[in-house]
């Protein structure tokens, strides 16, 4: 069974780093965050400069001009804690696949089977450390083997904080009991008793623990100690259907993110093999040195495992992928599976059609290079009017709930709107002589029909209509209709609705 280990980070300084970070000058002086409190003016967060010299959350904006003249109070922002606490937790997913946050000021990192892809817990906790200390942050951190013993050296302990296993409960002993994660009325109890470290109180009876401070303080302690499981609430759940590859060395270069992809393609489709399922869709994730992350998407017409297909549809948007300078992780998830039935490899054997492989992986490439409107297919519907008799598939797979119609002649290409034409026809229920459209005048050599298609009375009221095809002078075939019947009024009756091959 894999020992647990857990990561905890406390920004001391959380929101006035972050203001220092957007106003640069502020570095130079002292400086506090105020907020409104029934009229008074209170202090949310302090600087380092103004804490040093007597100036903490709490006091009055008054009391700190008084010690410190001149001062600069800035106006706090409301939600900026949470917000850069969700930041930071999602930039921590390229170190563990479970980020959370620990408000108002922390993280928490499950980091269990994590550490050895940095060369080890010291190196895979200074990696973290330094990172958020070159982007401006005074950070501490810890590792250990249960979360609320990692709070607490993260907090209290000396840094940065990995205390051997064996040795993790004589480092929590050492501790002052607001290290236990207790609340106020409990610490102010302990130290009017003059219990000034975990360890002064952490042996006694439970039941006098219980009577005294109550139930929490022993659940504090037994979580504290691994005898009470506590679990993250990771800031993004854990996706079953995914890979992460994380990179020794920044990668730049389109070569090495294709084998970075290929690797990872390998790893999943082994995965999806094994439970009988294909993929649909993907997404590859590429986290940059600079903290941002670079998203492409590709979906499929059928589910499939092949790492070959896939990687040439993620082979065409990896140009798009700017690594800036250097990529430190990819991960790639299986955002959409379905099952997936075996099917033949030949391209025409047996009577396949759609469900020959090749196919699919051809329309899956065209999609890939085009756009996911480049490829359309269509099943009979069931209405008169040509053109709702046809509706958009959903997939590959969808079965039509009705035949197609063989029985009279479809144009190849249908307009989604008939389009009005002037017509010259002899008498009723003749064919037109000849019909003019964009200026140009047909005349028609063959002719064939009509045939009467009625207009849907439960859809709506009106005329209905008599279809002609017809083959001009040029040999190009048409589909006409006049509207209604024949009235001597030629405006605006006959259209061209399509065109045959």
């Amino acid at each position: 069974m894999t020992t647990k280990s857990y990561t905890a980070l406390w920004f001391r300084h959380l929101k006035t780093d972050w203001f220092q970070l957007k106003q640069p000058a502020l570095r130079y002086k002292p400086f506090v965050l105020s907020i409104s409190d029934h009229g008074r003016k209170l202090v949310a967060a302090a600087d380092p400069k103004a804490e040093s010299q007597g100036i903490f959350r709490g006091a009055t904006v008054a009391d700190a001009r008084a010690i410190v003249p001149g001062i600069e109070v800035l106006d706090d922002i409301p939600g900026l804690s949470d917000k850069l606490l969700g930041a930071l937790a999602e930039w921590c997913i390229r170190f563990t696949p479970i980020a959370a946050v620990d408000a108002p000021d922390g993280l928490l990192l499950d980091s269990t089977g994590c550490s050895h892809l940095w060369g080890g817990d010291q190196a895979y906790l200074q990696a973290i450390l330094t990172r958020l200390q070159a982007r401006g942050y005074d950070v501490r951190g810890a590792m250990a083997g249960t979360i609320g013993t990692v709070w607490a050296l993260a907090r209290f302990g000396r840094q940065p904080v990995i205390p051997d296993p064996a040795h993790q409960r004589d480092e929590l002993l050492r501790l002052p009991p607001a290290a236990l994660r207790l609340e106020t009325v409990t610490l102010d109890k302990l130290q009017k008793l003059g219990l000034v470290t975990v360890g002064q109180f952490a042996h006694m009876t439970r039941s006098v623990l219980r009577r005294r401070f109550g139930q929490n303080l022993l659940l504090r302690l037994d979580q504290a100690f691994g005898r009470e499981e506590e679990f993250l609430q990771p800031l993004q759940p854990v996706e079953q259907y995914q890979e992460r590859l994380p990179c020794l060395e920044p990668i730049a270069t389109a070569t090495g993110i294709g084998i970075a992809l290929q690797r990872l393609l390998e790893a999943l489709t082994k995965r999806v093999q094994k439970e009988g399922k294909g993929i649909r869709e993907a997404q590859l994730k590429a986290y940059r040195l600079d903290g941002k992350i670079e998203h492409q998407k590709i979906a499929t017409n059928r589910p499939t495992d092949n790492a070959p297909h896939l990687f040439k549809l993620f082979e065409l948007k990896i140009q798009e992928i700017e690594p800036d300078l250097g990529i430190e992780l990819f991960t790639l998830e299986a955002t959409k599976l379905e099952d997936l039935s075996p099917v033949q490899e030949e391209l025409w054997a047996g009577d396949q059609g759609l469900e020959a492989r090749p196919i699919a992986d051809l329309l899956d490439q065209l999609t890939g290079r085009f756009g996911s409107g480049c490829i359309r297919r269509y099943l009979p519907d069931e209405h008169h009017w040509p053109e709702r008799s046809i509706k958009p598939a959903q997939d590959l797979s969808e079965k039509p709930a009705i035949p197609w119609r063989t029985d009279r002649p479809r144009p190849t290409i249908l307009l989604p709107q008939p389009i009005p034409i002037q017509v010259t026809a002899p008498v009723p229920d003749y064919p037109p002589l000849l019909f003019r459209h964009q200026d140009k005048v047909h005349q028609i050599k063959k002719a064939d029909g009509p045939e009467r298609i009625e207009r849907e009375w439960w859809l709506e009221e009106g005329p209905h209509r008599d279809y002609y095809c017809v083959e001009d002078q040029d040999g190009d075939r048409y589909w006409l209709f006049r509207s209604g019947h024949y009235t001597g009024d030629r405006d605006q009756q006959w259209f061209l609705h399509g065109y045959f091959p």
